[in-house]
């Protein structure tokens, strides 16, 4: 990094990351959901405890956080590097419940909340409020160098242990303190761990150890660290002593960590050799644990294209099969049937067609012409069929959906949160399927008259009427038999010719086709219309809670813009 001010671009590309992490949540549960989650919380908070604001305040004191196990004495400790007693002290677990950071009085100005740890509210005396910075100034710490006490990194309190992780990435330095009975304790070793992936700088202090077991405790704490990639971190003893009345230990157990922290404290080059080290190895780190978070969030993807997938398949299929049922002859059955057959009288008509189809436009002439035509009959049982079978193919295709996301716990999840019973179709989609039932055969009406407007189709509308010309229209659009069987073949099928002959003489076999084409894209449209509706329940759902396509693919490549303007900037 350029010693010539903040490195602008750096932090530009680091503000926008941070945007981006703090943009995403990762709702649905997944295999790699709670770490991506665990791991986009805590780098939001390094990025804006820390690396920014060091990033932009490069000059600022030398911050040593002292952390460490559940008793291993941390604030005696603090207090007996400071001289005083600046931090409470105490035999109840946990003892250190808010932050208290110790600073020269001319380095104030640096510990603002616009700085260091902004979500934490500020407070000269201890208040036991884990929300709570506690500042303490004395002249007994070097101006460039402050101590942070912070709560126990296996605390009982899930709070203090998540402050104490905040607090631990927030330093340039980790002071971690353990004793002989807790240094090879599994939890202070994991955040050993990260510290060493991040390159943090660390020191150890070897706590509360009796003099005759120094030696070999330290010994063994020296090649732990040493395994774990910490081998250069110094190391210190402090050998059990009693404290005197203000429970500090006598100065001689710590002189060495206040000598070495006083060399740091006045030297400025070495301070900043530490800062350096820590953020670096903390910017470093983006690039891989921001993939841990953008492979999360492609998992969320991909659950969400999945459900999405689900409810627009189910009500695709759902619209195919109304498409096929209002053309296959299924409509024709019933009562609609029945209220045809009376509407045109064919049942000597039916009889006759086995002897010749081609006779049956001259009977249908004779049948229906100069005669009352009780389409009206025809029409309502028309929209009875029609809005029965929409509303079913609905239900249906709620239940399918609700099935289908039922069988991941993401949709499971979204299913249970949802307002009412989702899987179930809309309590008002009957209204609607009326109206738009109403409304299309009120458009195959419009599509006869404007058909028979012109002079040579005039008189034969006018003879069978355009509400008789109509239903025939109607009868011709169902009443393809793919799905009938038997006498439903004869006499679906006759009807059918009837209807198809009729509409024929008056306006001719192309005009036909084209009209029958136009009224089922027609029925198609408006039922699609209704399922859009019904479908986007489910995607409305599914767009609340879901990471939006593409969110991983852009973290990652901010991670990547991230290492590369760093690589820049530390080759200029």
């Amino acid at each position: 990094m350029s010693d010539l001010g903040p490195p602008t671009e750096l932090i530009g590309v680091l503000a926008r990351l941070r945007e981006c992490l703090g943009d995403q949540r990762l709702p649905f549960d997944a295999a790699d959901a709670e770490a991506g989650r665990r791991e986009r919380a805590s780098l939001v908070k390094q990025l804006d405890d820390y690396i920014i604001p060091r990033l932009v305040q490069i000059e600022a004191p030398l911050l040593t956080v002292v952390g460490g196990s559940t008793g291993a004495g941390k604030s005696t400790l603090v207090n007996s590097l400071i001289g005083s007693r600046v931090s409470e002290t105490g035999v109840l677990r946990p003892t250190t419940r808010s932050p208290v950071l110790v600073h020269h009085p001319d380095d104030a100005h640096w510990f603002g909340p616009d700085r260091l740890l902004p979500e934490l509210e500020r407070t000269d005396r201890a208040t036991g409020d884990q929300g709570a910075l506690q500042l303490v100034a004395t002249d007994e710490l070097p101006s460039g160098l402050a101590i942070l006490d912070a709560p126990d990194v296996d605390s009982v309190e899930e709070r203090n242990r998540r402050l104490a992780a905040q607090l631990l990435a927030a330093a340039d330095l980790w002071l971690f303190v353990t004793s002989a009975a807790r240094y090879a304790d599994q939890v202070p070793w994991g955040f050993l761990q990260a510290a060493a992936e991040r390159s943090t700088s660390v020191a150890v202090v070897l706590d509360r150890t009796t003099p005759d077991a120094i030696r070999e405790v330290s010994g063994h704490l020296a090649r732990m660290l040493t395994s774990h990639g910490l081998g250069d971190s110094p190391l210190f003893t402090v050998p059990e002593s009693p404290v005197d009345g203000e429970g500090l230990l006598p100065p001689g157990s710590v002189a060495s960590i206040r000598g070495w922290l006083d060399s740091l404290g006045g030297d400025s080059a070495a301070r900043d050799a530490v800062v350096r080290k820590t953020l670096d190895g903390a910017v470093a780190s983006l690039g891989r644990r921001t993939r841990t978070v953008a492979d999360a969030l492609k998992t969320q993807e991909q659950i969400a294209a999945q459900l999405r997938s689900d409810a627009v398949r189910a009500y695709a299929d759902s619209l195919a099969a109304v498409d096929e049922a209002s053309q296959d002859g299924t409509l024709l059955r019933g009562e609609v049937l029945a209220r045809w057959q009376e509407f045109v009288g064919t049942g000597e008509l039916l009889r006759s067609l086995e002897d010749r189809v081609g006779r049956i436009r001259d009977r249908v002439f004779r049948a229906v012409r100069g005669r009352p035509q009780p389409a009206q009959q025809v029409t309502v049982a028309v929209e009875s069929g029609l809005e029965t079978l929409i509303v079913e193919h609905a239900e249906s295709s709620a239940e399918r959906t609700a099935l289908a996301w039922r069988t991941l716990p993401a949709g499971a999840q979204l299913l249970d949160e949802a307002s009412g019973d989702i899987g179930r179709a809309s309590r008002d989609l009957r209204g609607r399927v009326e109206r738009s039932v109403r409304d299309w055969q009120g458009g195959v009406l419009d599509l006869v008259r404007t058909e028979g407007s012109n002079r040579r189709a005039t008189a034969r509308v006018l003879a069978y009427g355009v509400n008789g010309l109509g239903v025939a229209l109607m009868v011709v659009i169902f009443a393809h038999t793919a799905a009938l069987t038997g006498a439903e073949v004869g006499v679906a099928g006759g009807t059918a010719v009837i209807g198809q002959k009729v509409l024929e003489a008056v306006f001719g076999d192309q005009a036909v086709r084209r009209l029958a084409e136009t009224a089922r894209k027609d029925l198609h449209h408006r039922v699609e219309e209704l399922w859009e509706a019904e479908l986007q329940r489910f995607l409305d759902l599914l767009d609340a809670a879901a990471v939006p396509a593409g969110a991983a693919d852009q973290m990652r490549r901010l991670s990547r813009e991230v290492d590369g303007v760093r690589w820049t900037e530390a080759a200029g």
